[in-house]
């Protein structure tokens, strides 16, 4: 082995990495310098919420970064986020983090163009800063002319010192309401039915759940069960959810309010496909695929069967739509079952690079119902409440292709295939009048 050869080409590639990460923090900062530039070109001087008139159509000024930034127009934020290719809550935030440092922030902005820090670092800066006031985010960017050196627990405590010094209020309401940000989250379902939890507890709290998780365990490990320790706490904490050991209730099905067991038990919502091959089988439920409701994922016929054999469950199955069905009605308002077809058959919002589930979204009518537009699922859309705004009150508009296939077209003329393979650009680049 020729180490010296060695040495020389391991340095040859080390140099051209370095030299990418310079290139691609200089075409950050080009991108930062533009964002700057656009948000000069759309500053809004009216309130989120007060109706102002942009090119003859009612637009808003956002707050997207602290006090003393400016507000920016809602409708041209959206064409902006869609042309950097970012989701439009992902978008928004990476927007205001750079309004924060241009506008709140001028050293460490100062620091991002110079090349001293890497704009990344500037963005998490920008994310601690943006709930201050204007003179304490004055206050952390004067501490920061050298913001390189600075380590993320200097920069928390440097943050907690300005809103101590510049907002004692605050700082004091903030440690009486700490004890309201406690949780106990559940993240979504991944592909073998399990689920993450995420909690923040009274300590006090806390400790007697585990000791509770811990006791169960333990006698699980006793009764014959030989899973591993982190398993059997598990199921402990699964044991635990569906008794409940501090009162012996009544409590009523929330539907019916017939009274139908002591504790609350469990309630699986499954949209359950099974192809014509297997309906006509010998056994029917070789091979399903379902898909959790409230999860918004697909589960195996195994976990179909677990779930129907734990005790005090209640399942709910129900049959596939016929999604190519056309059952227009004579009415403005969108029945039930058309809003079922339109979110099994979109998924998400159908604005560029928007993810907002479609069970949390308007349906909207393609072609206006007072224009003469129809109203059936070929027809209606699944559009989040802010898209939902700018179709309706911007000249963002778009055309259906096919069902669940959607061309977007942009203020300034942007267009956007929308799919469910995702976000396309179909322009060149620039609008069609350059």
């Amino acid at each position: 082995m020729d180490l010296g050869t060695t040495t020389r080409t391991t340095a040859s590639l080390l140099s051209r990495l370095g030299a990418g990460v310079e290139a691609r923090n200089q075409l950050l900062v080009e991108e930062w310098a533009g964002i700057v530039e656009w948000a000069g070109d759309h500053i809004v001087d009216s309130p989120e919420g007060a109706a102002t008139i942009t090119e003859g159509y009612l637009d808003t000024g956002v707050p997207i970064a602290g006090a003393g930034a400016p507000l920016v127009s809602e409708f041209a934020l959206m064409e902006l986020i869609a042309v950097l290719g970012r989701t439009p809550d992902g978008g928004r935030a990476y927007v205001g983090r750079v309004i924060e440092c241009a506008w709140r922030l001028p050293h460490v902005y100062a620091a991002v163009v110079a090349g001293r820090l890497a704009p990344w670092r500037a963005e998490r800066i920008a994310d601690l800063t943006r709930p201050l006031s204007a003179d304490a985010a004055a206050f952390v960017d004067r501490q920061l002319f050298d913001a390189s050196g600075v380590g993320w627990a200097q920069l928390e405590r440097l943050v907690a010192e300005a809103v101590i010094r510049f907002d004692p209020k605050q700082a004091e309401a903030e440690r009486q309401a700490a004890a309201d940000r406690r949780r106990f989250d559940l993240s979504g379902v991944d592909e073998h039915g399990l689920v993450h939890l995420d909690a923040l507890m009274d300590a006090a709290d806390g400790h007697d759940l585990n000791q509770a998780v811990a006791r169960r365990a333990e006698t699980l490990a006793k009764l014959g069960d030989d899973s591993t320790l982190d398993v059997r706490r598990s199921k402990a904490a699964a044991e635990l959810a569906r008794h409940d050991l501090a009162l012996d209730l009544l409590i009523p099905d929330p539907d019916t309010e017939e009274i139908i067991t002591t504790v609350p038990g469990r309630k699986v919502i499954l949209n359950v496909h099974i192809t014509d091959t297997t309906l006509a089988g010998d056994n029917p439920f070789a091979n399903p695929v379902g898909r959790w409701e409230e999860g918004r994922c697909p589960i195996t016929s195994a976990q179909i069967r677990e779930w129907l054999r734990t005790k005090d469950t209640t399942i709910i199955v129900r049959p596939v739509i016929d999604l190519a069905d056309h059952l227009p009605v004579d009415s403005y308002e969108i029945p039930d079952r058309h809003r079922t077809r339109v979110i099994l058959r979109d998924h998400a919002c159908r604005f560029p690079h928007c993810t907002r589930p479609a069970q949390r979204c308007d349906v909207d009518h393609a072609r206006p119902y007072g224009q003469g537009g129809p109203t059936c699922p070929c027809n209606e859309v699944a559009l989040c409440r802010r898209h939902h705004r700018a179709k309706t009150h911007s000249t963002w508009h778009y055309d259906i292709v096919m069902p669940g296939s959607y061309v977007w077209t942009s203020p300034a003329g942007f267009r956007f295939r929308v799919d469910h393979h995702g976000t396309h650009p179909i322009h060149a680049g620039h609008p069609p009048d350059e």
